[in-house]
């Protein structure tokens, strides 16, 4: 997609506005940092099963739910919309989620979250591009607090013993990489596509990727098949099919639903900030199912990205310079 950085201008928020985003990014977080549990819960499976399972319930659901409406709602969409529906629903969900998976398989919970905590500084610096952004200088205190946080948890998951083959845990840290890329691409992408749409609401637009990651998850599905080559039982396809709709119903659909509302409420520089609730909440998830409690490095981390996220919202709040903030009056009509 070739969408240019000038065509939605960043528009300082409300403090009211801020402050329903800020709580939207929160849940979506909380949502989210459950799928990092879910490859550990399914470890019998392949990424490529897991990532095509869930997709297609995803599609299912969000079919079901558009049904009623369908025809008015495609009648407004263009083959523009529906190509970056495809391309949203294949970096966003179908490739970040089989990068995640592999990452937490062949890894573990701790690498993965630790790099994808490192989409805040990808979106922030990237979305500091856009016309009357808050300027990068003043996001810097937020930026650095966020490097020192992923920086303890680092440390702490190098400190410990190595487990596994080196191959592997190269292999797990690749994919969290190309799952870290994957979603900055979509994080800015779905942002702008969610402040050019005027008649499509967010909850629509994230069934519709729901549908369209559904047939992608379809086509994903031989290979995903031909690749497990383990006998399962009745019962662990059971539970296979019980995760993944849980999954597709708190993540995908709610917690879609979420970020969605949050997109449309903050300037790109700040939604990136809201990434780190995922990373802090699959923290938490890993904790609680290692059974213990964060370690000293690890508490320090939790307080330094928590403190990145106050200070990125302070910086959205100080006044800009009287000609920015004419700039950015003229052009708030366009921008909704």
């Amino acid at each position: 997609m070739t969408t240019s950085p000038h065509t939605t201008p960043d528009i300082s928020p409300s403090p009211g506005s801020t402050l329903a985003g800020v709580a939207c990014g929160a849940i979506a977080g909380a949502l989210w940092g459950l799928v990092f549990l879910a490859p550990k819960l399914l470890d019998a499976f392949n990424p490529f099963l897991l990532a095509s399972g869930r997709y297609i319930f995803y599609g299912l659901i969000s079919a079901a739910l558009l049904a009623p409406r369908w025809r008015k709602l495609v009648a407004k969409l263009t083959r523009r919309e529906w190509l970056a529906l495809a391309w949203l629903g294949f970096v966003g969900n179908t490739l970040y989620y089989v990068l995640l998976s592999t990452s937490v398989q062949v890894g573990d919970i701790a690498i993965t979250a630790l790099v994808i905590g490192f989409l805040p500084v990808a979106v922030t610096i990237l979305g500091s591009r856009a016309r009357n952004a808050v300027p990068l200088v003043r996001l810097l205190p937020s930026l650095l607090l966020c490097a020192a946080g992923a920086i303890c948890i680092g440390w702490q998951t190098l400190a410990e013993p190595a487990s596994g083959h080196v191959s592997a845990r190269v292999t797990g840290l690749l994919c969290a990489v190309g799952a870290l890329v994957s979603w900055t691409a979509y994080a800015m992408g779905n942002s702008r596509w969610l402040k050019q749409l005027k008649d499509v609401s967010p909850h629509d637009w994230n069934l519709l990727t729901g549908i369209v990651t559904g047939a992608q998850g379809l086509l994903l599905l031989p290979l995903a098949l031909s690749l497990d080559t383990t006998h399962h039982s009745g019962s662990e396809w059971a539970w296979l099919a019980t995760v993944l709709i849980s999954v597709t119903i708190i993540a995908s659909i709610f917690g879609n639903l979420f970020w969605n509302r949050m997109s449309r409420l903050l300037p790109l520089t700040l939604a990136g900030q809201m990434i780190l609730f995922e990373t802090l909440f699959a923290l938490i998830y890993g904790f609680l199912w290692e059974y213990r409690l964060p370690n000293p490095l690890e508490t320090a981390a939790f307080v330094l990205l928590v403190l990145s996220v106050l200070s990125c919202i302070a910086a959205h709040r100080e006044k800009p310079p009287t000609s920015w903030r004419r700039t950015a009056s003229e052009a708030q009509p366009s921008s909704r």
